[in-house]
């Protein structure tokens, strides 16, 4: 039977989550690695990382840089700018993809109105989906339907019109509207 040394030698470790607005201000950001112990290790690598990707034309595809011995995958959209950062050694196609899912499940989320206010006024779902793409460093889901799928059955919101929930969320509105009407 092979040993393997470490986890880390079969699936990269994510560093961190960043989403920050237009001026490198956190939005939602989440740390998953000691490499930045302190709160101001965190936004001194976070404007550092913001200033030297700012002239950078990551708007239709996801960018790559070396920064600091780590991989940073980035993208712009709107007022905001999304980042997943590795190790040097790490498969960048893999971070893509956490970069690409992370997105497109906010872009689901938000309702594909991508922009300061709304991730603002969505904080917590943001939150929970870094949750859920990413635990303790490991990558756990990629795909943006499941994640987004995923936070909205924690976040099932009876006022939504039932035109805006999807099956389950209907059915558990429709369930509490008839055991209302039952005990009335």
């Amino acid at each position: 039977m092979a040993h393997f040394s470490s986890s880390h030698d079969l699936c990269p470790l994510v560093k961190n989550i960043l989403l920050l607005d237009s001026e490198g201000k956190r939005v939602a950001v989440k740390y998953f690695s000691d490499d930045w112990p302190t709160n101001s290790a965190k936004l001194a690598f976070e404007k550092s990382v913001f200033t030297k990707t700012l002239k950078t034309n990551a708007r239709t595809e996801a960018e790559i840089a070396m920064f600091e011995n780590n991989i940073v995958i980035y993208k712009f959209v709107q007022d905001l700018h999304f980042f997943v950062t590795g190790s040097d050694d790490d498969n960048e196609l893999i971070l893509a993809s956490v970069l690409q899912g992370f997105f497109d499940a906010v872009a689901l989320i938000l309702r594909n109105n991508v922009d300061k206010n709304e991730a603002l006024e969505n904080l917590d779902l943001i939150l929970l989906c870094i949750d859920e793409i990413v635990d303790g460093g490991m990558i756990l889901e990629t795909d943006a339907s499941t994640i987004a799928g995923k936070v909205a059955s924690h976040s099932i919101d009876a006022a939504a019109p039932l035109s805006e929930q999807t099956l389950t969320q209907a059915l558990a509105t429709a369930r509490e509207h008839i055991t209302r009407s039952l005990l009335t």
